[in-house]
């Protein structure tokens, strides 16, 4: 069930979702302060999505528990699909919107680099290499998932390019904050923009 909370003031939105395999409540604000209380069973996401919003200005709230005694697959895949969903609430009929970002984050030896159109397509494009296959106990295979549902629910066009890094924790972590920048810049309000940003009168 997700609820948008725009008359409370900004663009917000919140979603409870419960599985047999997860449960998870999530609430949105885009138009925030950075302000962030996560709680998951997945310490390295919760401090991606710390990363995220600090860097988008999000305020974000997340609670989550799931089957990760089998593993985090379930957990990660139905918070980046509890994310997009409330982001895509949240941002309504999207009008004077700038709809396009690009950005490129440095995280020591690594960057990375998010392109997004928010553009009611959904469609994802993914070009990362890294050098191990997980970090602590995080699969590395499982940002694609986040960032797939993610895309997915949002209704967005996004592109993440790892364009080199030697350390895997340093490379996922300039995805997430460059995503968090993207976001910022593409739901930004342009006050040039009348209606949404779209020769077809709607997006």
């Amino acid at each position: 069930m997700t609820q948008s909370l725009e008359q409370a003031g900004g663009r917000r939105a919140e979603i409870a979702r419960k599985t047999n395999e997860t449960d998870i409540k999530l609430a949105l604000g885009v138009d925030g302060t950075g302000t962030v209380n996560i709680e998951t069973d997945v310490p390295f996401l919760n401090h991606m999505l710390d990363l995220f919003a600090k860097h988008g200005q999000f305020d974000l709230t997340v609670e989550a528990r799931g089957d990760v005694d089998i593993d985090d697959h379930h957990t990660v895949e139905d918070i980046g699909i509890c994310l997009g969903h409330t982001l895509r609430e949240a941002l309504g009929d999207k009008a004077g919107i700038k709809r396009y970002a690009s950005v490129f984050v440095p995280m020591d030896e690594a960057l990375a680099q998010v392109v997004i159109d928010v553009s009611n397509r959904p469609h994802f494009e993914y070009r990362a290499e890294y050098p191990s296959a997980t970090v602590g106990s995080f699969s590395t295979e499982l940002v694609h998932e986040f960032l797939w549902k993610l895309a997915l629910e949002a209704r967005i066009t996004l592109h993440v390019i790892v364009h080199y890094g030697k350390n895997t924790h340093h490379m996922i972590e300039a995805v997430f904050k460059a995503l968090g920048r993207a976001l910022d810049e593409a739901t930004s309000i342009d006050p040039r923009v009348k209606g949404v940003p779209s020769t077809k009168g709607v997006l």
